[in-house]
């Protein structure tokens, strides 16, 4: 499910979140600080779901934007000239053990939106203005380094032709036959306003 964060909010609306340093002390928790339990959440930058924020947090500085997204919106990215941009990722390998590569696939291409005055929509849609599929290319153990953004690959589509493909996953033969041939990192931002001229915000 996604939510509308544009429609008004109810009364018990969450103050704004306030940035982290990572020093922070739990109290009461023997010393343990905010940095310590990042170490414990996301260890690992391999996992699908640490892969995903992975990625949403590559196209967040690519586009510059100033905050990030409650993860219950509609879209993962809101850049600053208003585009709304949906991050979806896959990767060949998985933090497990594997008796072959993974199909390629982005799943979830249409979500519901929620807001306060009408509750969750009746059906789902596609809420974006640019569609990036984001692809980590490395495809044996010994290569994969998450640190390197070299590894991905950035496919990029205006919200009309992922529509266009009427479907609620796409596999990669889909994804190159409506994104056209990959970025890598350094031309991500100017793919991203190319194709959000094709389709521009609501």
């Amino acid at each position: 499910m996604s939510f509308d964060l544009a429609a008004p909010r109810g009364p018990h609306a969450p103050s704004p979140p306030v940035p982290l340093a990572g020093t922070e002390a739990f109290r009461g928790a023997d010393g343990a600080t905010v940095l310590d339990f990042w170490r414990y959440a996301l260890p690992d930058l391999r996992t699908n779901t640490t892969r995903g924020l992975l990625a949403e947090f590559l196209v967040h500085r690519a586009v510059g934007a100033p905050d990030r997204n409650a993860e219950w919106e509609s879209f993962d990215v809101l850049a600053p000239c208003g585009l709304r941009i949906e991050v979806k990722t896959s990767a060949y390998l998985q933090a497990w053990g594997q008796s072959r590569l993974s199909t390629i696939r982005f799943s979830r291409l249409r979500g519901r939106t929620w807001s306060p005055g009408s509750g969750t929509s009746p059906d789902p849609s596609y809420n974006a203005d640019v569609y990036v599929f984001a692809l980590h290319t490395a495809r044996n153990h010994a290569d994969y380094d998450p640190l390197d953004v070299g590894q991905w690959h950035f496919y990029v589509a205006a919200r009309a032709s992922v529509e266009g493909l009427g479907q609620a996953s796409a596999g990669l033969a889909a994804v190159e036959k409506i994104c056209g041939d990959p970025v890598t990192y350094f031309g991500l931002g100017h793919r991203i306003t190319v194709c959000g001229a094709a389709s521009g915000p609501d």
